[in-house]
């Protein structure tokens, strides 16, 4: 384009004069002849001889020649600047691919590369300029944790998504197959990640990631991997990031409490395999490691897949940018994001203020870590002490009584309460309850309110407010859930002063792109009200139900979710809705026979989690037993099984099914329903607790 203006420069004072020459010719002439010729003749410059036609045709050509030129030289300026654009941005595009795939592996050796040092620069990233500092778009690939002490290496522009073929997940949780896109390096046969082994042996799982993952939750529960399933399902393509700030990948609690204290297996605490009572064997890990894909990997994975982030905090979120920040300062963006960040075991604030030597021998049972660790203190210990009488408390205290009749351990279960679930049993099967434990092995301490904790003489002496001295080596404390909502200072969002736990609406949506499920969400019942709920299956329907609607499916949270216990192999309950003692309650009992028990309800489901066996349809038209029901509560040795109605303004608000199981679709129903009743003998008949 230059050339062209620069030569029109030249060429336009005489194109100029040509005209004007033009011009006079034409008029001259006309004045001579009197009118205008019908064809003026072509007119010659003035310095030219006479009749110079050739001159004017040279010049005509001359400008049509420089016009096409100019028009040629500038379309193929356009077109040639068009296709380095083009291969520019094709170029950015292939940097972060090319960092996954062309990294060399790193070789063997007898002893560990020395790290360098935290001052010393890493080596730039192909085609970046190391002057140029990372912006909050540039992905931020982050450093395993033999590598910590290294700056992390950072790529220019990130990378785009490449299109996902759909693939289906659509297998039980039990039953999935790995994606067929994953490595095929070997795997250990047990469901446990290599990075978190605890002899450190194995090498550590890398932790780079993209700085973009279209699906992000936060938390590696039950209800995370339930919407990542959830997701999969009606997404086959989508790449769903877990980040959890534990070391192993998702996995299900309630065995931690239950069926793992009564594993034959001696190494049950690193295979983490446990025996249902029906006999059959199974993990606690959802899915084998196989099943997910490396983090690194998600980006470029063309199926997609679901990875897992292990041992990584989210320590802010920014709501507005889309992007959250980890403790290691990574910062991820997403579309969608979930929080299912449960909860955190509760502590006693007399142990709290007791002094370190206190806290470290007392156990606050949630996690994997927790299990291993009372395991271990069980069996070098004479005497442990566990403080609470509720779910995890009670069943705690069951398995480790059980183990103490093999043993010479001492087991203390102390509470608040006249009795066992006092908070939740009426207080006569509270009673009843009490006495099954103290069977077990467990010295009950009832109405105990603890003052002080010290350590003195290699023992913790807890003082109680009446004045009772209690000696022990360990404590449990097993005294409630506090909902993790540390996210939502930084992310602005509505915490509930009453239930604790994120506000979220009937889609279990906290804003426009962010859901949150499991222990942590607070949600509206449209039955009960506003609720909390802690327990598996709640985790399980609500992580499903965000997942769907974070894929479109925009459905609100209706399901009555159910929680049970169980007291050992023998003894065991389901319940649902509101159970509080508080409530006027109504029992209805039977005689229990050996179907009765929760090892025959798992013989008969095929499962060991009674909420996978369960289904969301409402029960329609139950058939009654026509054998009589009792007239009146029955006594305490009667209480082999029943059905416990729970009353607030005459309605059925809450439901326990004592040694009644697979009959939970009915008793949601009665909650559905919400209608009063004028003989809840006649309601039991539905139940069928009268036929053998």
């Amino acid at each position: 384009m230059l050339k062209c203006r620069t030569l029109w420069r030249t060429l336009a004072p005489l194109a100029r004069t040509s005209s004007t020459v033009c011009r006079q010719n034409a008029r001259r002439a006309g004045l001579n002849n009197g009118r205008l010729p019908a064809c003026v003749p072509a007119a010659h410059m003035s310095t030219a001889p006479a009749g110079g036609g050739r001159e004017n045709q040279l010049y005509v050509l001359l400008v049509g020649a420089t016009c096409v030129g100019g028009a040629i030289y500038a379309y193929r300026t356009v077109k040639g600047d068009s296709q380095r654009y083009q291969d520019r941005i094709d170029e950015i595009s292939s940097r972060p691919l090319k960092t996954f795939t062309e990294e060399p592996a790193t070789p063997t050796q007898s002893e560990p590369p020395a790290a360098p040092s935290p001052a010393e620069p890493s080596p730039p990233a192909p085609d970046a300029d190391p002057a140029d500092p990372p912006s909050a778009d540039e992905p931020v690939i982050e450093a395993s944790p033999e590598e910590a002490a290294e700056p992390p290496v950072v790529e220019p522009e990130p990378s785009p998504p490449s299109e996902p073929t759909p693939a289906e997940l659509t297998e039980p949780v039990a039953e999935s197959e790995p994606p067929a896109a994953e490595s095929a390096a070997a795997e250990p046969a047990e469901p446990q990640l290599e990075a978190v082994t605890e002899s450190g042996d194995a090498s550590p799982a890398s932790h780079k990631v993209s700085s973009h993952t279209p699906y992000l939750l936060i938390g590696g529960g039950t209800a995370s991997f339930a919407a990542a399933r959830s997701i999969r399902a009606r997404d086959p393509g989508a790449r769903v990031l877990i980040v959890t700030d534990e070391l192993v990948p998702p996995y299900m609690r309630p065995p931690l409490s239950k069926e793992l204290w009564f594993s034959d297996d001696p190494s049950v605490t690193e295979t983490l395999r446990f025996k249902q009572w029906n006999g059959k064997e199974r993990s606690i890990y959802f899915q084998p490691p196989s099943f997910y894909i490396n983090a690194e990997e998600l980006g470029s994975a063309e199926n997609g897949g679901v990875a897992v982030l292990t041992g990584k905090k989210v320590v802010h979120m920014d709501v507005r940018g889309n992007k959250i920040k980890l403790d290691d300062d990574t910062e991820i963006s997403y579309d969608k994001c979930l929080i299912a960040t449960g909860g955190v075991p509760r502590n006693l604030q007399v142990i709290e203020r007791a002094g370190e030597e206190v806290m470290k021998r007392t156990t606050l049972f949630r996690k994997v870590e927790d299990f291993k660790s009372l395991d271990k203190v069980s069996r070098n210990v004479k005497s442990i002490t566990i403080i609470g009488g509720g779910f995890l408390g009670s069943e705690l205290a069951c398995a480790l009584g059980r183990r103490s009749t093999e043993s010479d351990l001492e087991v203390i279960q102390m509470y608040p309460e006249k009795g066992n679930m006092g908070k939740v049993l009426p207080e006569y099967l509270s009673n009843w309850t009490t006495e099954k434990v103290k069977k077990e092995g467990v010295k009950i301490i009832s109405e105990a309110l603890v003052k002080s904790v010290v350590s003195k003489d290699d023992k913790l002496e807890i003082q109680l407010k009446d004045g009772r001295l209690v000696k022990t080596d360990h404590i449990v404390a097993a005294v409630g859930l506090e909902p993790n909502v540390d996210l939502a200072k930084s992310a602005g969002l509505e915490v509930d002063s009453d239930f604790g736990g994120f506000r979220v609406n009937a889609e279990l949506q906290a804003r426009s792109n962010i859901w949150v499920a499991g222990d942590a969400a607070c949600f509206y019942d449209i039955r009960l009200g506003r609720r909390r709920v802690e327990h598996h299956d709640h985790a399980v329907v609500s992580g499903r139900l965000a997942g769907e609607n974070m894929t479109g499916a925009n459905k609100p949270y209706w399901h009555q979710s159910m929680f049970w216990s169980d007291l050992g192999p023998d003894v065991g309950y389901e319940a649902i809705g509101i159970v509080d003692s508080s409530l006027p309650t109504v029992g209805v009992f039977a005689k229990a026979t050996a179907k009765d028990t929760p090892k025959a309800a798992t013989e008969e489901s095929g499962t060991g989690i009674r909420s996978e066996s369960e289904t969301e349809h409402t029960a329609s038209s139950p058939v009654a037993s026509s054998a009589p029901s009792p007239t009146g509560v029955q006594h305490k040795d009667e209480y082999g099984k029943g059905v416990i109605f729970y009353l607030r303004d005459k309605v059925v608000v809450g439901i326990i099914l004592w040694n009644v199981f697979n009959r939970m679709p009915i008793a949601r129903k009665i909650i559905k329903d919400g209608e009063e009743h004028a003989d809840l003998n006649e309601v039991a008949k539905l139940f069928n607790i009268h036929d053998d």
